[in-house]
C-alpha cells in the first residue's frame, strides 16, 4: 500500500515556494495582532482606555478570526487558496491603518479586533490546507514550516514593534505596520497555489472518512475530538502568551525586558514546530500532540514561580516549545482523517473553535487581574484546561488500519 501510494502521487512533497509564502504571511499576519500585546500599556496611558478594554480588542480579533476562518476555508475549497490570501492581504494593512486612526475605544476594537481578525483568518485554514494536501511523506514538517512564521513574529515583528513605540507614539506605529504588512503579504500571494492533483487519499487516511461531505465531516467524531481539544489548547496558552509582558512588569521589570520574553517564547515555538513536526512525521501526530499539550499545562502554572529574567526565560522556552509545536499538529490530524477536497471548511471550522479559545485568554486575564489585582488565577486556570487539552485529544481515533475477516477496511481504535 504504502509504495503504491508514492508512486501514485510523484507531484507532491515539492511546493516548498507555498511553505516559505506561507511562513511569511504568517509572521506578519501574527506579528500585526500581537502587536496589541507590546502597545498595551503606552495606549492605555495616552488615550485613558482601559486595559480590559484594550484587551477585549484582541477578544474580539480572536473571534472575528475563528467566523472569518470559517468562511475562508469554504471560500478557499470553492475558489483556490491565492484569491483568499490576496483578499486578507488588503484588508490587513487596511485593519491597521484604520486602527491608528481610531477616535474612541470602539473605533478602534472593530478595526483592530473585528476587520483585522477578519484579514488574519485567510492566511491559515487556506494555506495550511494547501499544503496539507501538497505533501505526503513530509506533511507534518511542511506544516510546522507555515506555521513556523508564527514563531517568528515574536522575534520580529514585535522587537520591531517595541523599537517603534519608542521612537513615535501608538498611532504612527499601527500605521507603519500596516504599510509593511502589504509590502511583505501582497508580494508574496503569487507562490499560494496547491500542487495539481494533490487530493488524492493518502496511506495514512482514516477509513470512511474520505468520501464525506463537508456536513458529514463536521458531525464526526474526528472533527469533534479534533475542535474540542483545539479549543481547550487555545484557551489555555493564549492568557499567558497575552498578559506574560505586564505580569513580567508588575514583577519589576522594564517593558523592554519584558517584550525580550515574548520574544524568548517565540524563539522556542519556532524551534518547538520544527521539532515536533520532525517528531510527528517519525512517531505519529496524535502521540506528539498528547505530550506537547502536557509539557504546556505545566509550564504555563511554572510563569507563577519566577520573577527575574532568567527564570522567565527558562519557563518561556519550555512554555513557546510546547504551544509552538502542538499547534500544526491539528492540521496534520486533520488530513489524515478527511479528504483534500474539504480541507480548507474543515481546518476552517477548527480555526473557528480555536479563536474562541484564544478569546478567552486575553478577556479572562484581564478581567481577573482587574478583579484580584493577580494574574495566579490565570496561571492556574491555564494549566487545568491545558490538562483538559490533553485528555480530549486521547480520543482522536488512531489512523491504523485492519483487515476484517471479509476484508473490509476499518478503522482501529486507540487503546
Amino acid at each position: 500500500m504504502n509504495h503504491a501510494s508514492k508512486t501514485s502521487s510523484p507531484g507532491l512533497d515539492r511546493n516548498w515556494t507555498l511553505v516559505a509564502a506561507g511562513a511569511l504571511m504568517g509572521c506578519v499576519a501574527v506579528g500585526a495582532v500581537f502587536a496589541l500585546a507590546v502597545l498595551l500599556t503606552p495606549m492605555s496611558a495616552a488615550t485613558g482606555w482601559s486595559r480590559a478594554g484594550l484587551s477585549s480588542a484582541m477578544t474580539l480579533a480572536f473571534l472575528s478570526m475563528g467566523f472569518a476562518g470559517f468562511g475562508w476555508g469554504m471560500l478557499s475549497d470553492r475558489y483556490g487558496p491565492r484569491v483568499v490570501v490576496l483578499a486578507g492581504s488588503i484588508l490587513l494593512g487596511l485593519a491597521c491603518v484604520l486602527a491608528s486612526r481610531a477616535g474612541s475605544l470602539l473605533q478602534f476594537q472593530l478595526s483592530y479586533g473585528v476587520l483585522l481578525g477578519a484579514a488574519v483568518a485567510s492566511f491559515f485554514a487556506p494555506v495550511i490546507a494547501a499544503t496539507a494536501a501538497s505533501f505526503e511523506r513530509r506533511r507534518n514538517l511542511a506544516i510546522s514550516l507555515v506555521s513556523a512564521g508564527v514563531g517568528v513574529a515574536p522575534m520580529t515583528l514585535s522587537p520591531l514593534v517595541a523599537w517603534l513605540i519608542g521612537q513615535y507614539d501608538w498611532r504612527e506605529t499601527l500605521l507603519i505596520v500596516g504599510v509593511l504588512s502589504w509590502a511583505l503579504t501582497l508580494p508574496a500571494v503569487w507562490f499560494v497555489r496547491a500542487t495539481p492533483g494533490a487530493a488524492t487519499a493518502g496511506p495514512n487516511d482514516i477509513a470512511g472518512t474520505q468520501q464525506m461531505n463537508a456536513g458529514r465531516a463536521l458531525r464526526s467524531k474526528p472533527f469533534i475530538v479534533l475542535g474540542l481539544a483545539y479549543f481547550a489548547c487555545c484557551a489555555a496558552h493564549s492568557g499567558p502568551i497575552f498578559h506574560t509582558v505586564s505580569y513580567a512588569v508588575g514583577c519589576g521589570l522594564t517593558v523592554t525586558a519584558a517584550v525580550t520574553i515574548y520574544s524568548m517564547e517565540g524563539a522556542a515555538g519556532l524551534g518547538g514546530r520544527l521539532l515536533f513536526g520532525v517528531l510527528a512525521d517519525k512517531l505519529g501526530a496524535k502521540r506528539v500532540l498528547v505530550a506537547g499539550l502536557l509539557v504546556q499545562a505545566f509550564a504555563a502554572a511554572a510563569y507563577l514561580r519566577v520573577s527575574e529574567l532568567d527564570g522567565f526565560y527558562a519557563v518561556a522556552i519550555v512554555f513557546g516549545m510546547a504551544y509552538g509545536g502542538t499547534m500544526p499538529l491539528y492540521a496534520s490530524l486533520a488530513r489524515e482523517a478527511f479528504s483534500p477536497r474539504i480541507l480548507g471548511t474543515v481546518l476552517g471550522a477548527a480555526t473557528l473553535l480555536s479563536g474562541l479559545g484564544m478569546a478567552l485568554g486575553p478577556l479572562v486575564g484581564g478581567w481577573l487581574y482587574d478583579r484580584f489585582g493577580s494574574y495566579t488565577w490565570l496561571y492556574l486556570g491555564s494549566m487545568v484546561v491545558g490538562l483538559a487539552a490533553a485528555g480530549i485529544a486521547l480520543f482522536f481515533p488512531s489512523a491504523r488500519r485492519r483487515r476484517n475477516d471479509d476484508g473490509a477496511t476499518s478503522l482501529s481504535q486507540p487503546a
